[in-house]
């Protein structure tokens, strides 16, 4: 057998850092005598006395270079024939024998007949359980379309279907009149708007409803801390606000024969007065179907609101705005407006006085009953040319969503009803990845193999149904993730309020008027029937769930399926920063006792990797707030701004650095402080388990895309030295995958690549990622503190661990 060992003149010092790093383990080295004798010094587990020499009293040199391998320490079985070596990569004999491996700072005792045995148990039992923690939650992720259930209707007080339709031609006719004096009116007047409202007001007044408007200004969309959780500011415009920049919403409201006006219903319509298509007219003539057959029924117990907001500015904008109103009136804001931008013209009165000129316009804010529910009523010009099909959007900001029985009545009212397709949002990308369909036909197989061993297991589904769930739940899981209303039924959310928007696509052209009344009149009997449905319920939704992704319009994964991956993901978290901080503890109390460190500098050790994490997370809500002062930029490109932001960012850190005084990158450190980064990773593994579970609290999605991202560069972050001192094969692979993590885990990387992996690479630059990040304070999205506070401090930690200087 080869034996290797460091040259005499090295002894010294190396056998000092041995007895730094083994002194309180189960066997000691006394450097004080020449014949380097090993003693058992395992008074705890009771092997001997204290001192008792268990090792040879002969040691043979040779010179090496040191830094070829992990330095070994060996010594044989007292029984047997003595040999006392100290080597590089030499096993020991091949009798039972017992070993002491210096790697780094981690020390491992082995033992065995064969050399080497149980490699660091701790360590090792510590691998196997976040290896396999981590795969099981990939695996449970990939497992959630086939665990995905059939959608019920939990409130029986809803009963869907259960009266005959009302809605007849009479009421289609009404409809077509009204959208053809529309058009008719609006090509009269062109630009203007005017025409177009007053003609509205007369058709609501006629139908005995209460009717007046609700004028709103542009607001600026503008990032400011204090507002992130509350909203915009009611009194924040836009610059441009001037006396013709205003929007009007017009809405009617029919009181209930047989409620007390507590209740009611909410129908939307976005319309442009300004540029009608045919869509926003049909939805308008859908609503007033609908409008006019509930102003005549005696079986309404809610009163039915009918806004037809001014989508001209925006959508979610002017529906925002009249919630504000309705939830929360500012009695100052449009005084001042009106006094500061409309004393030159008297545009604002002149429009007031010709509404009052036709018609039943109430005076003041008129309001109803609580909100029961909303639906936004939309039309697609562009149908899919098989059957009438109908989309539902239904996530809100921060990744709320409405009562599922909501969806589940418009599903079961268009799908057995009449006869329509229900569709959501799928992710179309995956449908044409070739690894998704392999999962598929595998997970259809187990199935299969399940079945014939017993007929009641009922798992999988087949491979092209798991394709679609998997297209349509990683949309779910987006959107949520996002925070960003996908249309403007989000403002009722803010409010809570269950709301969808229902876009209903034709079959063909509605240009025909035979296809256009079939048309109105299946759209209004399926609102009608879901508006009778609601009128049923004696309360608030609540029989269902609130929390869940769709996996089709007619499948659903509650939250007590998807937590499961999320747990099994950062399970592993808080085992590995017990062990660091637990291993760390014991290796760092040693090595501060060879430099004579006292007790409380040994109790609280750890407070130096904290003030680490401190001072990043600091940072991070630094970078945070930075785009809070950028926007003041005038005439500056995403681009531009994109780079500003990441200069100054980075010029932060170095000041924050120099003034909380942290020796993140201090050339002087310590060798105690040298040596403490499983300590630091320690806290670092904490806060990042901290961040995550906090998020799945506010939004569950953005903590499991932030968990598939952050958690592996956590559990496999390790200083890139000791890895390249090893020099074999899986130190070296696992150097590369942390590269490699750190490199997909740094936010903008992580956003081009999913953004080029779900569209497309060409044509992305480097200002997509500031109009994101744009859009996400933009709508108070919680993503984007989890991005600043969480995420970005982490991953930075996670750099630092591995080029720490061990």
């Amino acid at each position: 057998m080869e034996e290797l060992a460091f040259c005499p003149f090295s002894f010294s010092s190396t056998f000092e850092a041995i007895h730094t790093l083994i002194s309180s383990r189960s066997f000691g080295l006394d450097t004080t005598h020449e014949d380097c004798a090993l003693h058992d010094r395992n008074t705890e587990h009771g092997s001997g006395d204290r001192n008792r020499t268990i090792g040879p009293q002969n040691v043979k040199h040779e010179v090496v270079d040191p830094g070829a391998e992990p330095l070994r320490v060996g010594f044989g079985n007292p029984l047997e024939e003595p040999v006392c070596y100290i080597s590089v990569g030499i096993k020991l004999p091949q009798k039972r024998g017992y070993g002491v491996m210096i790697d780094g700072n981690f020390l491992d005792l082995r033992e065995g007949p064969q050399g080497y045995y149980g490699k660091n148990m701790g360590e090792s039992e510590s691998n196997s359980t976040k290896c396999d923690c981590f795969t099981a939650g990939l695996v449970a992720l990939l497992l959630l379309p086939v665990l995905a259930n059939n959608t019920y209707i939990s409130e029986n007080a809803l009963m869907p279907g259960s009266a005959s339709n009302m809605l007849s031609t009479r009421h289609v006719a009404d409809a077509n009149e009204f959208l053809k004096e529309l058009t008719d009116s609006e090509s009269r007047s062109k630009a203007s708007p005017i025409e177009s409202q007053r003609l509205i007001v007369r058709y609501m007044s006629a139908l005995d409803a209460e009717v007046t408007f609700h004028k709103f200004y542009p607001q600026l969309n503008r990032f400011h801390p204090l507002h992130f959780f509350t909203g915009p500011d009611s009194d924040i415009l836009s610059e441009n606000a001037t006396c013709s920049s205003f929007g009007i919403n017009t809405f009617g409201i029919i009181r209930a024969p047989r409620g007390d006006g507590k209740e009611s219903i909410v129908l939307v319509t976005p319309y442009n007065p300004r540029k009608v298509d045919l869509g926003e007219a049909l939805s308008l003539g859908i609503a007033y179907s609908v409008f006019s057959l509930l102003s005549r029924v005696t079986w309404l117990a809610k009163d039915i609101v009918w806004l037809v907001a001014d989508s001209q500015y925006d959508e979610y904008s002017s529906v925002a705005a009249w919630l504000r109103e309705y939830h929360a009136p500012v009695f100052r804001g449009i005084d001042i407006v009106t006094s500061e931008t409309c004393n030159e013209s008297n545009t604002c009165n002149e429009f007031e006085q010709r509404l009052y000129l036709d018609g039943k316009l109430y005076g003041g804010f008129r309001r109803a009953g609580t909100m029961a529910a909303a639906l936004v009523i939309k039309v697609s010009e562009q149908g899919n040319y098989y059957e009438d099909s109908l989309n539902v959007y239904a996530e809100a900001s921060n990744g709320q969503m409405p009562n599922l029985d909501l969806i589940n009545i418009v599903n079961y009212m268009a799908v057995h009803k009449h006869g329509m397709r229900m569709k959501v949002n799928k992710m179309w990308s995956l449908l044409g990845f070739q690894w998704v369909n392999t999962l598929g036909v595998i997970f259809e197989s187990v199935g299969q193999i399940a079945r014939s061993l017993n007929p009641q297991w009922k798992f999988g589904i087949p491979a092209t149904e798991y394709v679609e769930g998997a297209a349509t739940l990683a949309s779910s899981l987006y959107y949520q993730a996002l925070g960003v209303p996908t249309g403007p039924h989000g403002a009722f959310r803010d409010y809570q309020v269950d709301a969808i928007t229902i876009e209903i696509s034709p079959k063909v052209s509605l240009t025909k008027m035979i296809r256009r009344n079939e048309f109105i009149l299946r759209g209004g009997r399926l609102i009608e029937g879901v508006i009778r449905s609601i009128n049923n319920l004696l309360e608030k939704f609540h029989q269902s769930f609130f929390l869940y992704l769709l996996a089709s319009p007619s499948k659903y994964v509650s939250n007590g399926v998807y937590m499961i991956p999320f747990a099994l993901l950062v399970a592993p978290l808080p085992l590995v920063a017990a062990y660091l901080h637990t291993d760390g503890g014991k290796s760092s109390s040693q090595a501060t006792s060879t430099f004579e460190v006292d007790a409380s500098r040994k109790s609280w050790k750890w407070l130096n990797s904290a003030r680490k994490v401190l001072v990043i997370h600091l940072w991070g809500v630094i970078v945070s707030l930075l785009p809070y002062f950028l926007c003041q930029i005038p005439n500056s490109t995403s681009i531009t701004t994109f780079i500003l932001w990441g200069l100054l960012s980075a010029f932060s850190f170095l000041i924050l650095c120099l003034i909380l005084g942290s020796p993140i990158f201090d050339v002087a450190a310590s060798p105690v402080e040298k040596s403490e980064w499983a300590s630091l990773k320690s806290v670092t593994v904490s806060a990042a388990f901290i961040g995550l579970s906090l998020m799945s609290v506010i939004n569950y999605a953005t903590a499991q895309i932030g968990a598939l991202l952050i958690v592996p560069i956590c559990l496999m972050a390790r200083p890139l030295k000791l890895d390249i001192q090893a020099r074999n094969w899986k130190t070296l692979l696992r150097a590369t995958c942390n590269l490699a993590l750190g490199f997909i885990g740094f936010p903008p990387v992580a956003f081009f690549l999913m953004k080029g992996a779900l569209e497309d690479f060409h044509g992305i630059n480097v200002g997509d990622y500031w109009n994101w990040v744009e859009s996400l304070w933009t709508w108070n999205s919680a993503t984007y503190l989890y991005v600043g506070v969480v995420h970005l401090p982490c991953w930075a930690l996670c750099i630092h661990v591995l080029f720490h200087s061990c």
